[in-house]
């Protein structure tokens, strides 16, 4: 029994050597078609890599600053506390690590980036129409009138923007973030994230990327001290109004004082707007003294929280480029058409062969 399952094995594999032989004797036979097919495909793939233009990729790093340190300036907030003022005192952590990455990639970021100016050719333009001009649009809608008068100037705010507008913003974002950029954090345990654009324009590559650094930068510092700052800024218009208050109250007691000149002992009455001033100017001096202290402390917590990002390399030109190489196009051109080809002449042989 075995040896006889021994034998179909062999005569098996022996059919299947035999079958591969005559595969191959009829791929060999279309040497010719198989040979064109690879000229054809060379050249396509040499014409693609002449066609193809160059990505440039610009790449910002930046540290992210987010201590939560206490030690004295933790006495000073709990000294501002239990006069019932809330200095801040640290901005949460909604923007830290992997959140700040895909604040990078939302769209109100970039397209708020898309409207920051730049100088092109002695000329400031917004980079949206930076990037029109790169992709050709403005070419193609010379002949449309609903896309031949739009316009992207720079920092105009989104709320005069037509429906137009927002949906070629909405085409640019989609574009840019499938696969014109991309922000990640390299290391988990290494606070340092880096931000890489790629596009076919070397000078779009450097200001976008710069643009949308600082874009968000700025977001993110106003978000986190928003609190701090605001709490600076009731103190410091408190104070300013004390103030007044005190140097009204030190001029009430010189007007008093002035009227009681040479007056009666006897009369004390007439003392009395002098000795209330006299209160008025003690009273607002202790409270301007505190104060003055809590805009000071105030101060200090708005310092600690910016500023928050901190660049460590910015893209310089020349950026680094990314060509389709001649050889490569040719090789992978050939490659692929003569791969094609084989799979066409197998399975048109294989109909063939079922037909028959």
């Amino acid at each position: 029994m075995d040896n006889k399952k021994i034998a179909s094995d062999e005569i098996s594999l022996k059919e299947l050597l035999e079958k591969a032989k005559d595969w191959f004797s009829y791929l060999v036979s279309q040497w010719k078609i198989i040979l064109l097919a690879g000229v054809i495909g060379a050249a396509l793939g040499l014409a693609y890599s002449f066609s193809k233009k160059p990505i440039y990729t610009a790449t910002l790093s930046f540290a992210l600053e987010d201590e939560k340190s206490s030690g004295g300036l933790g006495g000073a907030l709990g000294l501002a506390s239990s006069f019932g003022i809330d200095l801040g005192g640290g901005g949460g952590s909604v923007f830290s690590g992997s959140n700040l990455t895909e604040l990078f990639k939302s769209r109100s970021m970039v397209e708020q980036t898309l409207l920051s100016p730049v100088s092109v050719n002695n000329k400031v333009i917004s980079l949206a129409e930076m990037y029109i001009q790169n992709q050709g649009w403005r070419e193609k809608w010379n002949d449309s009138a609903k896309f031949k008068d739009i316009q992207f100037l720079p920092n105009v705010k989104r709320k005069y923007f037509t429906r137009v507008h927002d949906s070629i913003l909405g085409v640019m974002y989609t574009n840019l973030s499938k696969s014109g950029f991309s922000v990640a954090q390299k290391d988990k345990k290494i606070a340092i994230i880096s931000i890489d654009v790629s596009s076919t324009n070397e000078l779009f590559s450097k200001y976008f990327t710069e643009a949308l650094a600082k874009q968000v930068s700025d977001f993110y510092i106003t978000t986190k001290s928003k609190k701090a700052r605001m709490n600076m800024d009731i103190l410091e218009r408190q104070t300013d109004s004390i103030r007044r208050e005190l140097n009204g109250a030190i001029t009430g007691v010189a007007v008093a004082n002035d009227n009681t000149f040479g007056l009666n002992p006897a009369m004390n009455v007439r003392r009395a707007p002098s000795a209330r001033r006299q209160v008025d100017v003690q009273a607002n001096t202790a409270i301007l003294t505190e104060l003055v202290k809590q805009t000071e402390l105030a101060k200090v917590t708005l310092r600690k929280e910016t500023p928050l990002i901190q660049v460590i390399d910015r893209p310089i030109l020349p950026l680094a480029k990314q060509r389709f190489g001649k050889l490569f196009g040719i090789i992978f051109g050939s490659g692929i058409a003569v791969i094609l080809t084989v799979f066409v002449l197998l399975v048109d042989r294989i109909l063939k062969s079922i037909l028959q």
